[in-house]
């Protein structure tokens, strides 16, 4: 409990990781609240309201179909939102069952494990994507799955080396000195002790997973209209650029500030969870 309150007087210290956190929070709270705050149907088309600008009856104008804009963007964050924080369990997940087993019981099991990781980072993650996804029906499943299994390596090589340095400290040869079965010792003692990173880095990967899913919906590879998203209204703004500048600038402003946010949290994150800097403050 007490490292859980420096930890969070650590986090509190950083301003913009503090602006970051309530900006993220918002986001969340304005994703699930969607279908009470959307002043339109974000799907109903209106032809007398084609491409209009923002104003007092639509904020943020309308898109060439008609469409209130500012109700396709807050419907286009809970996409964001689901698309990020499930392709990121998925790859936490897959990346930390990897990492444990390549950490703890090194050797041959090690070298394979790490040469495979090796192999699926020589792949721009992006392209590979791009090839699955082709391929895949092109659904928001498919496209958190696949971002998911796209990007475990980094989440693997973090926990494989905090399970590296665990394994040989006092506490888990005591554990196992008293009989802990392997499975103790990796999810009951060290596990927890290796949690810190993988916290900061899916942070990270929730900016990330937006990222992808907001450039898969430009190239028309993820979701598919009439369901919006950040990404396939972009494509709209691009189409009509010279004529809707609004339908390019909201769209893309929101993708900045929600990856700028998760970025910053992540910062604060990384800050607070590293003991080296607690060191350096008593001294």
């Amino acid at each position: 409990m007490r490292l859980l309150f420096i930890i969070g007087k650590r986090f509190s210290q950083n301003r913009l990781s503090l602006i970051g956190a309530f900006i993220v929070f918002l986001l969340i709270t304005i994703s699930l609240s969607a279908p009470f705050i959307t002043p339109y149907n974000p799907t109903t088309i209106d032809v007398h309201n084609v491409l209009s600008p923002p104003g007092r009856e639509h904020l943020l104008g309308t898109d060439e179909l008609g469409r209130d804009l500012l109700s396709r963007i807050i419907w286009g964050s809970r996409v964001s939102l689901k698309v990020g924080f499930i392709a990121v369990g998925i790859a936490i997940t897959a990346g930390i069952i990897i990492g444990a087993i390549a950490g703890f019981y090194g050797g041959l099991i090690d070298n394979i494990l790490m040469r495979f990781v090796d192999i699926m980072l020589a792949f721009p993650t992006f392209f590979l994507i791009l090839a699955v996804i082709s391929v895949l029906e092109q659904s928001i499943f498919t496209i958190m799955v696949v971002i998911g299994l796209t990007n475990w390596m980094d989440v693997a090589r973090l926990v494989r080396a905090e399970f590296l340095s665990l394994k040989e400290k006092d506490f888990v040869a005591a554990a196992r000195a008293i009989g802990a079965s392997d499975k103790s010792l990796i999810f009951s003692h060290i596990l927890p002790n290796a949690l810190s990173p993988v916290f900061v880095a899916a942070t990270f990967g929730v900016a990330g997973a937006i990222l992808i899913e907001s450039g898969l919906s430009f190239l028309g590879l993820g979701v598919q209209p009439p369901e919006p998203s950040w990404g396939n209204i972009l494509t709209s703004g691009k189409d009509n650029i010279e004529v809707a500048w609004w339908l390019s600038l909201f769209p893309g402003l929101a993708i900045l500030i929600t990856v700028l946010s998760y970025n910053l949290v992540g910062e604060g994150l990384r800050d607070a969870l590293d003991p080296r800097l607690w060191e350096a403050e008593r001294h």
